[in-house]
């Protein structure tokens, strides 16, 4: 599963404790202050007497804690080895009509009873098939879980098939939900009585952790396998997808087809899925593995662009792995209102609309982590796959890491370490306020663990892994931890055995502080430079080792010497270390960790010049891409601006992007200076990225939209929505703009939000009327963080002119922030709101809704931005 997590603190029994302990310490150390008596005497013993039980009951209590509440790996009582499962769908209710024949045998001993998850069913039929007999069996369901009493014992060996027939209700009793999993339903319909004009109707599921049960009964744990049959009864308009191979489809009466899909390789329950639409299906294929790409009708040439690389990904995994794409096909499905980024169901991965693109969107598609990571789920989650949540970071941290991978590959190691160092700074982020084991086994639900520890760690982990040992022995421990557990679940230690041995190497170390320890290093490096010829280097771990363990850390150091980049490799092991560099040549500027290469917090003293050398002479893009940053406050503006006009030749987009943004804050170092002036144009001619190029135009922009106003008029008229934004942005700030209305309009039909965005800008800044229609049709029309960009200018546009569909656009923001399954979507038309909230019914039903909000980080946000006007949380 692809996501962006970030989770909500609990208050833990053991803080709790140590709050209730404190007060009564405190207390009992103020009674000892007083004047010094044999009573007082008599009383400081008894105190620490009494600290010491109280620290001893902690201890205690906090053992029994972890005892009480450890997420084990579930326990195998009977096997599930093949489930034949017909469903339909009643779309009006929204429930499930399902038969399913479920064959079990006992896993390691006979059982009288079993217990299958299933939620909120409603039983028809619970039966035991024997040959041609069909005995009802006796049942306990508390609409959680059905509880099943066998006629006699079931023996190991012996097989048993069961047919349930059953209603089951999606839409109740959504359980618990996270910022990465936003809903629980298990089976979701869309549109499903066709009443929204921009919305399709469609069915989807997303299973993981145990939302399957919501639709069909099974044994919903991960450490699970089974092969299926589904006969899905879907109306003939629309295509079905699942997972393994379409083998049948028979129409039926009333305008029915019955699609039968084979899955005859044995996965985890929560990788079933099953998807319904009218779609539009491009065909691709990898050697002899068929590829599909599913998107509403419309996108197909969108859908080619978005997914092109699929076939490359497939064959570059391959190769890395030395395991080759293990299953039957691989399609990918483009849906509605998904509850999360993506999912990796096997075989046939769904993914958000907003990789719903049409072609000309498409152009700017940077969607390849999102297909990457899903891709490499289907080695690591669905024919490897982790035996309890608790070892969730072996599905994630993989997915995560096969974005670096492909990215390294594909565009090179400076792109892929950029985006690497934003999965650092989201897990950095996380860790101030949550610092937990990688591995770990308690936890309040499931969906705790999608956050980013088991993600963006997860996968800095790994990068240390493979950096330790070398990309050889890595490789080939991953293809040993593969083949050794092909179509099986795993835990830690299965990794860790696997790469000790490929390499001979005792890997305890490794594993047991950064995958079953928390925390991560804070460095604090000096480098005395005293001897040019033997460099001192001085590193000191600063993290709490109360909390934290004392990391073995190798690390390098690199120089430059006669643009040649020389490096060494020290081994830090201690809390304090030394290392002498003893060079045969001098050394005036050492580089710690200049690849970036480390999971640590880093803290080194550096001055301007430092980072003016190594922008200079790094040969890494992201190393040169820290330093312009760090010059962005510089004050010698002349030296700045020489370096700004460097960056703006940089190989390395990202470079030549940042100092777009920093000229921006200095416009005026274009008065005058042909040179900058002629860089910024050929910038936004020429460029070979359409964001660089789109950088440019802002900044001219910035400095004198008048001057380029003709040029902005034709970059309005690019292929790359990109471009076509900031040209539209650029026109905005013009002096005369207002006369170029008829010219703006003829961009009101596009539905791309970064068109839509600037036009309204246009609407607002020129105080345009007449455009309630035209604000109400692009809402409708957008979705996702487009959505959220378009619903400020929105709301705004009937503040001003309230007689042009106020009522209607107050119902469509309230209905956005009430019922929408986008949190981007519930977001953007709270802040809408906030414009009309001066009206007292208006803010009460505001803060109804609040009140229901479902996703606590959010919700908190919007209590927040209430409380200017009175609201007490």
């Amino acid at each position: 599963m692809s996501t962006k997590p970030k989770n909500i603190l609990q208050f833990s029994l053991r803080f709790l404790l140590i709050l209730v302990i404190f007060f009564q310490v405190a207390c009992k150390t103020q009674e000892a202050s007083l004047p010094v008596s044999p009573v007082a005497e008599t009383s400081n013993v008894n105190v620490e007497e009494n600290k010491a039980k109280e620290d001893s009951l902690l201890r205690v209590l906090e053992k029994e804690s972890l005892l009480a509440n450890y997420r084990a790996s579930a326990t195998r009582y009977m096997d599930l080895i093949h489930m034949d499962l017909s469903v339909s769908f009643d779309f009006e209710n929204q429930l499930v009509l399902g038969e399913a024949l479920l064959d079990l045998s006992p896993y390691a001993k006979s059982q009288k009873t079993m217990v299958l998850d299933a939620q909120d069913f409603e039983w028809v039929k619970v039966s035991l098939i024997d040959g041609d007999e069909e005995i009802s069996l006796g049942y306990r369901y508390d609409d959680r879980q059905l509880e099943l009493y066998f006629p006699s014992e079931v023996q190991v060996g012996d097989t048993v098939q069961l047919r349930l027939n059953y209603r089951a209700f999606p839409e109740r009793n959504s359980g618990e939900r996270s910022a990465a999993i936003t809903d629980t339903k298990g089976l979701y319909f869309i549109d499903p009585l066709d009443t929204i004009a921009s919305k399709p109707t469609m069915i989807w599921t997303q299973g993981e952790t145990a939302h399957n049960s919501k639709w069909f009964p099974t044994i919903d744990q991960p450490n699970e396998r089974f092969t299926h049959q589904i006969k899905v009864t879907v109306p003939d308009t629309m295509v079905s997808v699942s997972n393994g191979k379409l083998i049948n489809q028979e129409k039926v009466e009333n305008g029915l087809r019955i699609d039968t899909w084979l899955m005859d390789l044995p996965h985890a329950p929560y990788l079933v899925a099953l998807a319904i639409g009218d779609f539009e299906k491009v065909s691709d294929s990898y050697g002899e593995i068929p590829l599909g790409y599913y998107v509403e009708r419309g996108y197909s040439a969108g859908a080619k662009k978005v997914f092109q690389h699929t076939p490359e990904m497939i064959e570059y995994f391959e190769k890395l792995l030395g395991v080759a794409y293990p299953w039957q096909k691989y399609d990918q499905i483009v849906v509605r209102d998904f509850v999360s980024g993506a999912m990796e169901n096997t075989t046939a991965s769904i993914f958000m609309e907003e990789l719903r693109l049409d072609e000309r969107e498409a152009i700017d598609s940077e969607w390849d982590y999102i297909i990457a990571h899903e891709l490499f789920h289907q080695w690591f989650g669905d024919y490897v796959t982790t035996e309890s949540w608790a070892n969730l970071t072996l599905n994630e941290a993989f997915a995560n890491y096969s974005e670096f991978l492909w990215h390294e590959y594909k565009y090179g190691e400076d792109e892929a370490k950029l985006k690497f160092m934003t999965e650092l700074e989201n897990y950095l982020m996380e860790s101030e306020n949550k610092q937990v084991d990688l591995i770990r086994f308690q936890y309040k639900t499931a969906e705790d663990m999608f956050d980013s520890h088991s993600y963006s760690k997860g996968g800095w982990v790994l990068h240390q892994l493979r950096k330790y040992l070398g990309d050889e022995l890595f490789f080939r421990g991953l293809n040993l931890y593969l083949e050794s557990n092909a179509f099986a679940s795993v835990e830690v230690h299965d990794l860790r055995l696997a790469f000790e041995k490929v390499s001979g190497e005792d890997l305890n170390w490794f594993f047991n502080q950064w995958f079953l320890d928390k925390g991560h290093p804070n460095l604090e490096v000096e480098v005395d430079y005293s001897i040019p010829e033997n460099l001192l280097i001085s590193v000191r771990q600063k993290q709490d080792l109360r909390t934290t363990p004392l990391y073995k850390i190798p690390f390098e150091v690199s120089w430059y010497q006669n643009d040649e980049r020389k490096a060494r490799v020290f081994t830090l092991q201690k809390a304090y270390q030394q290392f002498a560099l003893e060079n045969k040549e001098p050394v005036d500027q050492l580089y710690f960790d200049e690849g970036k290469n480390i999971l640590a917090e880093i803290n080194q003293q550096l001055p301007t010049e430092f980072m003016v050398r190594q922008f200079n002479e790094s040969q890494f893009g992201v190393a040169r891409y820290e330093a312009l940053d760090s010059l962005a406050a510089w004050e010698a503006e002349d030296q700045l601006k020489g370096i700004i006009s460097q960056a703006l030749e940089d190989e390395f987009w990202a470079v030549r992007e940042s100092a777009l943004r920093l000229l921006q804050n200095y416009s005026d170092w274009l008065v005058g200076d042909e040179k900058l002036e002629e860089q910024l144009l050929k910038i936004a001619e020429s460029d070979r990225r359409n964001s660089v190029r789109a950088g440019a135009i802002d900044a001219l922009g910035a400095w004198d939209a008048d001057k380029y106003f003709q040029a902005f008029r034709r970059y309005a008229n690019d292929s790359s929505y990109l471009i076509v934004s900031s040209a539209l942005m650029a026109i905005n700030q013009a002096a005369n703009s207002e006369t170029d209305e008829s010219f703006m309009m003829n961009f009101s039909d596009m539905d791309n939000y970064r068109v839509a965005v600037p036009l309204a800008e246009y609407f607002l800044t020129n105080e345009v009327k007449g455009q309630g229609t035209w604000f109400q049709s692009k809402a409708e029309r957008l979705s996702g963080e487009g959505l959220y960009y378009f619903l400020g200018y929105y709301s705004e546009y009937f503040v001003r002119n309230p007689e042009e569909g106020k009522e209607q656009a107050l119902e469509y923001l309230f209905s956005q922030l009430e019922n929408s399954a986008q949190v981007y979507a519930r977001l953007g038309a709270f802040q809408g709101l906030l414009g009309f909230a001066n009206e007292e019914a208006i803010l009460n039903r505001i803060k109804a809704a609040v009140s229901q909000e479902s996703n606590q980080e959010i919700k908190n946000y919007m209590q927040y931005f209430l409380q200017a006007f009175g609201v007490e949380n």
